[in-house]
């Protein structure tokens, strides 16, 4: 049996039990990608993150119980707090290569790490989508978008945080689905769905910020936010918009480190 480095981080958080966690692999080359979904159903956690080291910094990627996906937020973090804290990285910045969305970073700063990401400005719908009322539990979202992820845009906190959705009508609409309203004690707040998967709502979703971003610092005229996603876990995050990069920094902790056994 072949040991390999294994870990759990609690990420965008400052505290054990909170953020949201990722299971997280040091390789130290690819293994068959059957292999890496079969380590990530069995992890049974959103996501599991892999990489492997490269001349210039490490390639990254990232699978859910489903398979691999392309860009993962709150995982990134989770590597880039185990490659500072554990594996004793000594430079203050990583360069991750990605095979879907380029090349990203995660610099450190004391306890706050902080991505660079792509800015993706969501696209209006002219219309709702069919089943997404009845997915949101009836909640009417004053206005919808896509880009890699639906998006739907609430009048408040408060009526963010009553929605029941109905996770077997959301998957009819072949997305994951976030949901956003300006916040009480924050710039925005949000909450983002995965039907189908094995957690159906992401405690804290550092990728969708790629997109929530661009919006709200359009809507709000300013280009540093702090944002709450407001799941049972919760997280927050910093975010600031930089041309066609978003910058989204948080905390990580550390709740547990083992081996896999691979044969």
């Amino acid at each position: 049996m072949k040991p390999t480095p294994f870990y759990l981080i609690d990420a965008f958080t400052d505290r054990i039990f909170g953020g949201n966690p990722a299971a997280v692999c040091p390789l130290e080359a690819w293994l068959p990608d059957d292999i890496l979904k079969s380590m990530a159903i069995e992890h049974n956690q959103s996501e599991t993150v892999f990489f492997v080291p490269t001349p210039n910094g490490f390639e990254i990627r990232w699978f859910t119980s489903l398979g691999e996906i392309n860009l993962c937020g709150h995982a990134t973090l989770a590597s880039a707090h185990v490659i500072f804290d554990h594996l004793n990285y000594p430079k203050n910045e990583i360069h991750f290569t990605t095979r879907f969305v380029g090349d990203i970073s995660v610099k450190k700063d004391g306890a706050r790490l902080t991505l660079n990401f792509p800015a993706w400005m969501p696209e209006a719908l002219a219309a709702i989508p069919e089943n997404a009322i009845a997915g949101l539990g009836g909640a009417i979202p004053q206005k919808s978008y896509l880009k890699r992820d639906y998006l739907f845009v609430f009048a408040n906190q408060d009526e963010l945080a009553a929605i029941r959705p109905d996770f077997k009508v959301l998957q009819q609409l072949g997305k994951m689905i976030c949901i956003t309203a300006p916040g009480t004690d924050c710039d925005f707040v949000s909450r983002f769905f995965c039907p189908g998967d094995a957690v159906e709502e992401d405690p804290v979703t550092g990728s969708a910020h790629s997109m929530l971003t661009p919006y709200w610092a359009q809507r709000l005229g300013k280009s540093k936010l702090f944002a709450r996603q407001i799941s049972k876990r919760g997280g927050e995050l910093h975010c600031e918009l930089q041309g066609d990069r978003v910058l989204i920094s948080g905390q990580a902790k550390t709740y547990l480190s083992g081996t896999v056994y691979l044969p």
